[in-house]
């Protein structure tokens, strides 16, 4: 069935006056339109931003408690006085509808739902099989053809493992197709038995697709089978008094036995699953999830739902992070739980419709799928245990930074500045996050710096312009009321009385004198904990030697001077490989790659001529008339051939 969106912001005439009622106006409208069907339904505030998402088998007969004030709690009633618009969306069954809730919670964040605040992708395995010999490597991001995928892994530690377990198992190739072309004799992989060298013809292409053949076996949870034919074909080279070979396969099956006994839990019997663990304490919950594939534990990785404290218990909490763990992660067959799902039935066949196939929804009693969801609840609680612990001392070294710069409340946003350059060339200016939980690493951002360029010297005042004007001139135009929570309580930027004062201008300039501003430099000898802060109007300072704000400001600054480095490195390195050919269209990686393979560098196609470009493999007659016109525009072919 087709999705069906409407919605309404009417307010009946006779409804009670005053804030208060508005939002229970708003709920009563929308039911006299509201269907007895499954679908979602969002309440809006008076901004347009999502206060709550939920989804309904009969949206009429869900909806219709929220006007009994009397019988909600705290948190829901402050929710209705705050709706000044609802929006509706039918769906064909509400197993839809709850997958269509999960999205809509991930994309919006509503303050009034349990929100998994997961912004990382995860990793996979990819063996390309568009080469005649198969490369092993992690990937992130979208899947493409010619390619199997393995996973997903739960970090890239994971995934490298898994890697190299491959490498030294399987001998599995794990260079790029242009060092794999290049190479004339074998690399230090070889050398050290972790690679095949099927690049220098150590391994024909029958040989290599037996490896890579055994590899996908042991992907996919076949490996008791594998050393089976492993340990047979030792034996019998050992016959056959090939007792070289026979050393290699030994290696190979000490190898496989190394990695089976590094999993410290063990689901025997089950292929692909999750074990899901929730602990909670003191308001907060963390979810653990272990990642089975094949057999194989991918990993585990901490998950903190947010919520309000105390008002969702740990089965609520688990049914909504189910829903939007695999909003975008494909679904195992089997999810083992710790605690019991409220509409288990319900979660089990939204997923089931996600997956394409049955999925389930288990809490184990007995066994050792018991002893992994034991195991997982435990790395719930001790990660939950540190987390608090160290909210414990960030907020101890937030209130700090308050009483040192005496700002009028603990900040719970500082944003700190830097740039990186050589001489203005591939000049870069950043902002790092920090705030309660630690350093918050989606919020960082990269600024391309367009204000100066090579051969300027890198005008360091210049650059801080930009990068506050591109920064706060885009706040202000998004959020002119400056009632969201991506506003600074505290901004420190590197340097001193110069860049300060530079600072403070521009921030006049945009009419945001109220920010706090402080300018950190180190003295003269560049040494760590002799810094001097700068504030407008005020002496400049230093903190004692062991001043614990001291080190934290430290970390602050070091962590903006790191990702300023690593930007600027990334940036000049992109440019160091740019090559004049990507500026010719139609030209991507395939055919730049055959054109440098045949003719050395970018010179030898530039200075080619039109026959030579149309004797380069893979490179046809309309696409070397390109290339060459590009080079060469107005000239004869005749002439430049």
């Amino acid at each position: 069935m087709q999705d069906e969106p409407f919605s309404t912001d009417a307010t009946p005439p006779e409804a009670a006056a005053g804030p208060v009622m508005e939002g229970l106006a708003v709920i009563e409208a929308t039911l006299a339109t509201l269907p007895f069907a499954p679908g979602v339904y969002r309440m809006l505030d008076a901004e347009g931003n999502a206060l709550y998402v939920g989804k309904a088998r009969s949206l009429r007969k869900r909806v219709v408690a929220y006007t009994q004030i009397a019988r909600l709690p705290e948190r829901l009633r402050r929710m209705v006085f705050e709706t000044r618009k609802m929006e509706i969306v039918t769906t064909g069954s509400e197993a839809e509808a709850l997958l269509l809730e999960a999205n809509l919670i991930k994309r919006l964040r509503p303050r009034f739902n349990i929100v998994l605040r997961d912004d990382k992708s995860y990793p996979w395995l990819v063996l390309t099989e568009d080469h005649p010999f198969p490369q092993i490597a992690k990937h992130r991001g979208e899947k493409k053809k010619g390619a199997s995928y393995w996973g997903p892994f739960a970090s890239a530690w994971a995934v490298n493992q898994t890697i190299t377990a491959l490498q030294r198992v399987f001998l599995l190739r794990t260079c790029r197709d242009t060092v794999f072309d290049s190479r004339t004799r074998p690399c230090l992989l070889f050398q050290i038995k972790r690679c095949s060298a099927p690049c220098v013809g150590r391994v024909d292409a029958e040989g290599y697709a037996a490896l890579v053949k055994d590899a996908k076996r042991y992907l996919t949870g076949e490996t008791p089978t594998l050393q089976k034919k492993l340990a047979a074909e030792m034996e019998q080279a050992a016959e056959n008094l090939e007792f070289e070979r026979a050393a290699a396969l030994r290696d190979r099956i000490r190898g496989l036995t190394h990695i089976q006994g590094q999993d410290n839990i063990n689901l025997a019997g089950v292929g692909d699953a999750d074990v899901v663990a929730i602990h909670q304490a003191a308001g907060q919950s963390c979810v653990q999830v272990f990642f089975f594939r094949g057999g194989r534990n991918n990993g585990n990785r901490a998950f903190y739902p947010s919520h309000a404290k105390g008002d969702a218990g740990p089965e609520e909490v688990l049914e909504a992070f189910l829903t939007q763990l695999y909003d975008d992660l494909p679904p195992p067959p089997l999810v083992l739980v710790s605690h019991d799902v409220p509409e288990a039935a319900l979660v089990a066949e939204a997923l089931t419709l996600r997956a394409g196939r049955k999925v389930e929804i288990h809490r184990p009693q007995r066994g050792d799928k018991k002893t992994a969801i034991d195991h997982a609840a435990t790395n719930a609680r001790e990660a939950l245990e540190r987390r608090l612990a160290e909210s414990t001392a960030q907020t101890a070294l937030l209130e700090g930074v308050a009483q040192v710069f005496e700002l009028p409340e603990t900040p719970r946003r500082i944003e700190v500045y830097d740039n990186s350059h050589i001489q203005g060339a591939n000049p870069y200016g950043v902002m790092i996050v920090g705030g309660p939980e630690g350093f918050i690493k989606n919020a960082y951002r990269k600024y391309g710096i367009k204000a100066v360029g090579p051969g300027t010297g890198g005008d360091d005042f210049a650059m801080m312009r930009e990068v506050f004007e591109r920064r706060f001139g885009r706040a202000l135009k998004e959020d002119p009321e400056r009632s969201g929570e991506t506003w600074p309580d505290l901004v420190l930027i590197d340097g001193g009385q110069g860049q300060l004062s530079a600072a403070t201008a521009i921030m006049a300039e945009l009419g945001l004198e109220d920010i706090p501003l402080v300018g950190v430099a180190k003295g003269p000898d560049r040494d760590a904990g002799r810094e001097w802060f700068y504030r407008m109007g005020k002496e400049p300072f230093q903190l004692p030697p062991r001043d614990p704000v001291l080190y934290y400001l430290q970390r602050l600054r070091d962590e903006a001077h790191r990702f300023a480095i690593t930007t600027h490195r990334a940036g000049r390195s992109k440019a160091l490989t740019k090559s004049e050919l990507d500026e010719i269209p139609g030209v991507g990686t395939a055919i730049k790659r055959r054109l440098l393979n045949h003719f050395g560098s970018a010179r030898g196609v530039r200075q080619a001529g039109l026959e030579d470009l149309t004797n380069c493999p893979g490179i046809g007659p309309s696409m070397a008339k390109r290339i060459h016109e590009h080079f060469h525009p107005g000239a004869s072919p005749a002439r430049n051939a």
